[in-house]
């Protein structure tokens, strides 16, 4: 008898609940702002059909998430507060819309306070029937595009789906992140080459040709500025690979830097070139598949805790302290390098460095319309002469250069160029490399120029040949 008194105060009590659920959900419901006073933001979506139909009367579980609320179709939805889905008229009633607003666009009406993205700026419907758009540069401006590929530049203008929708000022802020070296370190001595006049330096060369399966292929650095980390880490992966001869070719990995080299360096919001070299120099790197690049999930300043630490294990050489932060890499071999050089900005010698020692590391003013080019040999153009101010910025990037050449232009003129990495993924460029006006400082590309020896002994040659062959001896 007791068991059954309480069962039933039991479902007395669930009905109460949700009695006292239901009116509080439709007092919520009674409340609410007209979705379509506000705009419809969303005006072509299926959203009653997609739910399979209307509903009779009044039923607020009749509801289909709408943005960041929901919406009913049920046959209230109208006659109260104006809360229906943007089908709603069409679908249940077979009805136009009602005429809800001053702003065309595309042949349909939207209310005012409504909005629309076009490329990086928000357009929002006025009180006047006018949309006002917000005027921000953007980083693919298709104007800019097409005047470039009219002129006579010497080279193409391509639009990047990558970049769509961000503005210029997004660009400069996410896509690169190398801050402008400190006077002391600008005032670094050159080292002082000695160039045979009489040598003959070819009018082509290509890293990639002369040390096949050592230079590195470009990574994708997403909207994490951090170029200080990965112009570095690429250059010190090729010049590893060549100086050991092809015993060792790790692809060092940038996250390492981001998330560890912290002293004065701002992860994915920016570093400095001396820092992360002074980072690789005195506790070394691991490889990019032992701690794999992750790009900022929220805010791109973003660094993640620092993963991979290493002690000395004497004469200068550092070993790893901790396991790959990732479960199918075991090797966790710390690559060092010892302290970069300045090269002259003569570019007999920038090439005649590269052409004996590898790639080496540049200095990039990155100008508007770079994130556009596609193709060709690549100089800043004044398409953007007549615009304001806004649409002409420019920021600080690193890239590694591996290669020069020559291609005569349509004049007859010979137009020299380096050949560089970026890191902006393979699919922007030419397969993820720029070519770039040679001999002319273009974009300061010549003015300051890096190059590194890897910290490499004929016992690190000897452990990884050893370990090399055993993986391969495992393989057969």
């Amino acid at each position: 008898m007791k068991f059954l008194l309480m069962t039933v105060a039991l479902g007395l009590l669930l009905l109460a609940e949700d009695g006292m659920g239901r009116r509080a959900s439709r007092t919520r419901r009674d409340l609410n702002s007209s979705l379509h006073r506000g705009g419809i933001r969303d005006p072509f979506g299926s959203y009653c059909e997609r739910r399979g139909g209307c509903c009779p009367g009044r039923d607020d579980q009749c509801t289909v998430p709408y943005l960041d609320t929901i919406c009913y179709c049920d046959l209230f939805c109208n006659r109260t507060v104006s809360d229906c889905c943007p089908d709603f008229w069409g679908h249940c009633l077979g009805i136009e819309p009602p005429v809800i607003g001053p702003c065309e666009r595309n042949g349909q009406r939207f209310p005012s306070g409504a909005t629309y993205k076009e490329n990086c700026n928000l357009c929002t419907c006025g009180p006047v029937g006018r949309w006002e758009c917000e005027q921000h540069a953007c980083l693919m401006e298709n104007d800019m595009i097409q005047q470039i590929n009219r002129g006579n530049y010497g080279w193409r203008a391509g639009n990047y789906s990558q970049f769509w929708g961000m503005s210029l000022d997004q660009g400069l802020r996410y896509r690169l992140g190398t801050q402008r070296p400190s006077w002391t370190v600008m005032s670094m001595n050159e080292i002082q080459m000695n160039m045979d006049t009489a040598e003959h330096l070819p009018s082509y060369f290509n890293a990639a040709e002369k040390w096949p399966g050592k230079i590195h292929e470009p990574l994708d650095q997403g909207n994490c500025a951090a170029s200080w980390a990965f112009s570095t880490a690429a250059v010190a992966s090729d010049r590893i690979s060549i100086q050991s001869m092809g015993h060792m070719t790790p692809q060092l990995s940038p996250q390492n830097l981001i998330s560890c080299d912290t002293r004065n360096q701002g992860g994915c919001a920016g570093g400095r070139i001396d820092g992360a070299w002074w980072y690789l120099r005195r506790s070394g790197v691991v490889t990019e598949e032992c701690y794999p690049f992750t790009p900022p999930q929220h805010t791109p300043t973003e660094v993640g805790q620092c993963m991979m630490q290493s002690r000395s294990v004497g004469r200068g050489k550092r070993q790893a302290t901790a396991h790959c932060p990732n479960s199918h890499s075991y090797h966790n071999e710390i690559y060092q390098s010892t302290p970069p050089y300045r090269l002259s900005s003569n570019e007999k010698e920038i090439m005649k460095e590269i052409m004996d020692n590898g790639p080496v590391q540049a200095i990039l003013e990155v100008h508007e319309d770079f994130f556009i080019y596609q193709s060709g040999i690549y100089r800043h153009t004044d398409v953007n002469v007549h615009k304001p101010q806004q649409y002409r910025k420019h920021g600080t990037h690193s890239v590694r250069i591996t290669g020069w050449g020559e291609e005569r232009d349509y004049t007859g003129q010979t137009r020299k160029y380096w050949t560089a990495a970026n890191s902006w993924g393979k699919n922007w460029g030419e397969n993820g490399y720029f070519r770039i006006a040679r001999g002319k400082n273009e974009c300061q590309i010549e003015a300051f120029v890096i190059g590194v020896w890897g910290r490499v002994t004929m016992e690190d040659m000897r452990s990884h040949h050893n370990h090399h062959h055993h993986h391969h001896n495992k393989r057969k």
